[in-house]
């Protein structure tokens, strides 16, 4: 089955996602923090209602398919098919009440990624690909999505979410890529991805990403005409210290700074 067919459902899942969220959006929702000591990461309850009603809807949709989820881990994640679901990747902007977050919603055939989708319900936009192709829809219609030409790092605009995440080897690596560009912002978590894709940003470089955070923007990047790919230039499939350009030029020039 091409993962073109599956679009309808991908988009039927992300308004199932965006109905459950945003009553919780900017009220005092309890939060916990599932974090290890010294570090903070938070879940709330809209986490757990977005994820619980994909998985119910994949689930009576597509009972053969696996599905990995943030919250609630992995079930037949050996199946031809398996469901990526980041229910909210941002959650830290989301308590904050920013909008810079998302749910990330992807699929897998055979452990590769061939559709993905961000979809902010705050601001009612979606952004998708697959297919070798990427596509947004939103308040100002629809369109392609196409990353920018950037050749020279001095040219560029970079995001990370923070460089705080980073341990202090990874800093400097960062650090010297920053040092290089026109602009450095932080903030925007998968949404950082997506400017990317829409041609608005440049750059984005992040470390200790799961492979939940990655999964889903892989086909939107691609597809828009851009890269993403570890430090070290492999497949970014399993999180970690990961690089996204809408440039060969600039992604090159990055990894060779980052490398040192």
């Amino acid at each position: 089955m091409p993962a073109i067919d599956f679009a309808a459902f991908v988009n039927e899942l992300a308004t199932v996602s965006g109905e459950t969220i945003l009553p919780f959006f900017r009220t005092a929702l309890s939060i916990e923090d599932k974090g290890r000591p010294g570090s903070f990461d938070p879940v709330t309850a809209a986490d757990h209602a977005a994820e619980t009603a994909m998985r119910a809807l994949i689930r009576r949709t597509f009972p053969d398919h696996g599905i990995i989820g943030e919250e609630y881990g992995q079930e037949r994640a050996d199946a031809e098919y398996v469901w990526v679901l980041d229910p909210i990747d941002g959650t830290k902007s989301f308590i904050s009440g920013m909008p810079a977050w998302g749910t990330l919603i992807g699929l897998l055939r055979s452990g590769e990624p061939v559709f993905g989708m961000m979809s902010q319900p705050f601001t009612r936009e979606r952004f998708s690909g697959g297919g070798g192709a990427a596509r947004y829809r939103g308040p100002a219609g629809e369109r392609d999505l196409r990353a920018r030409p950037c050749a020279r790092l001095s040219e560029a605009v970079l995001f990370t979410t923070s460089p705080r995440l980073m341990n202090d080897a990874d800093r400097n690596s960062f650090g010297r890529v920053e040092d290089a560009v026109r602009l450095s912002r932080y903030g925007g978590d998968c949404y950082a991805y997506c400017m990317l894709a829409a041609g608005h940003v440049d750059l984005v470089i992040e470390t200790e990403l799961k492979p939940y955070d990655v999964l889903p923007l892989v086909p939107i990047i691609a597809g828009a005409g851009g890269m993403i790919t570890s430090w070290e230039g492999g497949a970014p499939h399993a999180g970690g210290r990961v690089i996204a350009a809408g440039d060969k030029r600039m992604h090159k020039a990055a990894i060779e700074l980052l490398k040192g």
